[in-house]
């Protein structure tokens, strides 16, 4: 088995800490590992080091050497720039394609989301990838709603078609975007919709052959790219792919098309911790419900913050419900509910070419 650690992303809804140079996949937000880490932690009792690769942005290869020593160097693949999911998941593929058996598994999972109970993620991942081996479907993992989430994306089950080491596996009726909250109230009172995760299983075969079918291009272009892989100009010739490459999602591209796509149940605790409301929700909280993060704070009648400034004092009166981060050269304050928006502060820093901030 082969895992690919999707680790290219920006992290925008975490700024201000997090940056370009520094993203949210290279932060810690749950104890004092990575995200990076965490996921790298997670996956290594399943397959050895030399069989996970982590695809990334070309600037962030050293420093994720720096946080993965035991990955190899050339495990550790740059992207010239970003197009979304569905290109970084066929370069990983060609890698693993031109170096394995065409049956080999391959587990995709981005490497910034959380799971809290580890040994439930890995025993169903155990029984993905040992459906995989048997049948020629995609598989992604779909997580039990808690409640009526409008920053995830859903994907609709059908009937069952199988079991395996004690999880069943059903056949993914529609996928969809995240709903506004009556959709999702929706979703969650129909029982049949679950959290898309973003987690895949297939044979490295089986992805290939859906690219070739689904995304022509994509494939065609792949395959020029895997004449070089291990050789001299593979990274001049996925610098030419990419310049040309549409950027496209792995579920557009595919999985929303495709008809062999699968689902297994899951509830292990699982969290894409997508915005500032969502590490307030995982930290420890005071008797008013804040979580502070600060040398020193004064709070009165203040309750459900989340205030980070961890190199001065915080003094706050009588606010509720605020995010406050505080960084050297910049410092964000919002209402925790729209904290999913501070994306926009980024892409306005960026319409401005303030690149200084990001």
């Amino acid at each position: 088995m082969y895992a690919v650690l999707m680790a290219g992303g920006l992290g925008t809804r975490f700024w201000p800490i997090s940056r370009k140079a520094c993203p949210k996949q290279l932060l810690s937000f749950a104890g004092k590992k990575t995200m990076l880490q965490q996921t790298y932690e997670r996956i290594k009792p399943l397959t050895p080091a030399e069989k996970i690769l982590v695809i990334t942005q070309s600037e962030l290869t050293e420093e994720i050497r720096k946080q993965l020593p035991d990955i190899p160097a050339a495990n550790i693949i740059g992207e010239p720039e970003g197009k979304n999911t569905a290109p970084c998941i066929g370069l990983a593929a060609t890698i693993i394609e031109s170096q394995a058996e065409k049956d080999e598994v391959m587990v995709v999972l981005p490497a910034d989301h959380l799971v809290s109970r580890v040994s439930d993620f890995r025993n169903t991942l155990k029984s993905g990838i040992a459906y995989a081996r048997e049948q020629n479907v995609l598989i992604t993992l779909g997580i039990q709603p808690a409640y009526p989430e409008t920053g995830y994306g859903y994907l609709q089950v059908d009937q069952k078609v199988g079991s395996l080491k004690g999880k069943d596996i059903y056949k993914v009726k529609t996928f969809a975007e995240k709903p506004n909250l009556d959709t999702a109230e929706r979703f969650i009172k129909s029982g049949d919709f679950l959290w898309n995760s973003g987690m895949f299983i297939w044979t490295v075969n089986t992805i290939i052959r859906e690219m070739e079918e689904h995304l022509p291009e994509l494939y065609e272009d792949l395959m020029l790219i895997r004449k070089k892989v291990g050789r001299p100009g593979f990274k001049k010739i996925v610098k030419e792919v990419y310049k040309r490459t549409k950027p496209i999602s792995i579920d557009y591209g595919i999985m929303e098309t495709a008809g062999n796509v699968c689902v297994i149940k899951s509830n292990f605790g699982w969290n894409d911790l997508g915005s500032w409301e969502a590490v307030y929700n995982i930290s420890q909280k005071d008797k008013n419900k804040n979580v502070c993060h600060s040398k020193k704070n004064i709070l009165v009648d203040a309750k459900n913050n989340y205030f980070y400034s961890p190199k001065k004092l915080i003094a706050a009166v009588d606010v509720q419900d605020l995010v406050l981060v505080e960084m050297d050269d910049a410092i964000l304050i919002c209402k925790k509910e729209r904290s999913q928006d501070v994306k926009d502060i980024v892409d306005f820093l960026k319409r401005k070419k303030m690149n200084s901030y990001l």
